[in-house]
């Protein structure tokens, strides 16, 4: 597969981190107010939409024979089946806001950004994890949203992701979420002066 075109100021940037950890609302705030070009990858999905969710903008709907020949095709970076559905980050929205000049953030899993890393070593990762396993266990358990089955299967998850950390490039650590996001934000920029970036 080819290498992603990217312009001098533009980035593939990988934000992963085990449930509990609070990855989604770190990147949500980062998006609104990192002073760079951030853009979300929109994955794709074969589950239904939710209410309110919007066609290109939460994901791209597919049903399951289009999510297969697209698969078959090549045309994503990565993808894995959840809980009977598919997902996937499609080559066509990272390409093309690369091509943007945008730092494409993808908020994917451990297994996905390692299936991206070898198509894609130069991404730049990062890690956002809880202060520890207990804590992340007490977060999904105040989610009170968890058959004790499914809690159990989350938290060895978690517990393996966490054992994965070492091959992002940084690790972020979420005691609160302001920091966090300035924390990521700060890595970001670090980035963009190395390469004389100027900022919008």
């Amino acid at each position: 597969m080819p290498t992603l075109p990217e312009s001098p100021c533009s980035r593939l940037v990988v934000i992963s981190g085990p449930s509990g950890a609070g990855k989604s609302t770190v990147v949500d705030e980062l998006i609104a107010g990192c002073p760079l070009p951030l853009a979300l990858s929109v994955s794709a999905t074969t589950r239904q939409p939710r209410k309110g969710e919007v066609e290109g903008e939460d994901y791209f709907f597919l049903t399951p024979d289009q999510f297969a020949a697209r698969q078959t095709a090549g045309d994503f970076l990565e993808c894995k089946q959840y809980a009977g559905n598919w997902y996937g980050t499609l080559q066509s929205q990272v390409t093309a806001g690369l091509a943007a000049g945008k730092w494409v953030i993808l908020e994917i899993d451990v297994k996905g950004t390692l299936a991206v890393l070898e198509l894609q070593p130069d991404a730049l990762t990062i890690f956002v994890n809880a202060e520890s396993l207990e804590e992340l266990q007490r977060r999904l358990v105040a989610r009170n949203t968890e058959s004790p089955e499914n809690l159990a299967r989350r938290l060895a998850t978690a517990e393996w992701e966490v054992a994965q950390k070492h091959r992002y490039r940084y690790e972020v650590i979420n005691r609160d979420v302001g920091q966090a996001v300035r924390e990521v934000c700060e890595i970001l920029l670090k980035h963009a002066k190395e390469t004389q970036c100027s900022m919008p």
